[in-house]
């Protein structure tokens, strides 16, 4: 099955957002994708940490989740939504931070609620999520159909969770055969630690690992760090986009080489829980 991240420079304005999110998930459909996943917070890059608020929306309505589930119909795709804020219990002055996947006609198929909240100060940067997000608690995967009828176990994650691997390890029974990371890493943060990460993460639970992410300096003088990738089961890089703004990276799901892997090196059951 054919995949596909999509990478943004998104800004303050939702419906420029958006207009540019729904042109680039045509874009990775006329390719043949299948499956296609947009990077954290697609929707807005605002100006402030609290300007995500003000466009929360409630669970199953708002402008973002429309688009998303016309763009996965028109298209005939699945969708991973990046991430968006959906609203907590009604209210208005705390978030989730919310990946959505939609089914190829358009109806929610998955929701995961980010479980590590992101917290940076070097000094001159300051990122702290929690002050205006709260956490979710549940890990999720899903078992998704291609058009041929192959059957795929997705695992799904945000950004920051990438730094913990026991989360993984959560979705592993039984094993993924794709984990996304729909991410917004900071630019010293990815350059450090972004690809190691993917490709650990690949290794350990010998799968592929799709990462969509913003890339590039946004409206608001925030810099991402970009470089949306895919990587092989092997830990190999197979696509990633190396240079700033807008662009699709594309990789094929290949079972035949997931279960190669895991038959030369059989890890996952060779696994060892200390008591």
């Amino acid at each position: 099955m054919k995949i596909a991240a999509v990478q943004m420079l998104s800004t303050p304005r939702v419906a420029d957002n958006l207009a540019r999110a729904a042109a680039l998930i045509a874009e990775a459909a006329a390719t043949g994708a299948e499956l296609v996943a947009l990077p954290e917070y697609f929707c807005l890059m605002g100006e402030r940490d609290t300007d995500k608020l003000a466009h929360a929306e409630a669970p199953g309505d708002g402008p973002i989740q429309a688009m998303l589930a016309a763009s996965a119909r028109a298209n005939g795709v699945w969708l991973v939504g990046g991430t968006l804020p959906l609203r907590v219990d009604g209210r208005t002055e705390r978030a989730h931070n919310a990946s959505l996947v939609f089914a190829p006609d358009g109806t929610l198929a998955a929701r995961y609620d980010k479980i590590h909240l992101f917290r940076f100060d070097d000094g001159e940067r300051r990122y702290d999520e929690a002050a205006t997000l709260d956490a979710g608690s549940k890990p999720v995967a899903l078992t998704l159909h291609d058009r041929s009828g192959g059957a795929w176990r997705v695992g799904l994650s945000i950004c920051y969770d990438l730094r913990f691997p026991e989360l993984y390890r959560a979705l592993a029974e039984p094993p993924c055969d794709l984990l996304l990371v729909p991410s917004a890493f900071t630019y010293p943060t990815g350059q450090a630690h972004w690809e190691l990460l993917l490709r650990a993460r690949a290794v350990e639970n010998q799968c592929f690992v799709l990462a969509p992410a913003q890339g590039g300096r946004h409206e608001n003088g925030r810099r991402t760090w970009g470089h949306t990738m895919a990587v092989g089961p092997w830990g190999e890089v197979l696509a990633v986009r190396e240079a700033d703004g807008e662009g699709v990276v594309l990789a094929e799901l290949d079972a035949g080489r997931i279960a190669q892997v895991r038959a030369q090196l059989p890890a996952l059951s060779h696994r060892v829980l200390p008591h």
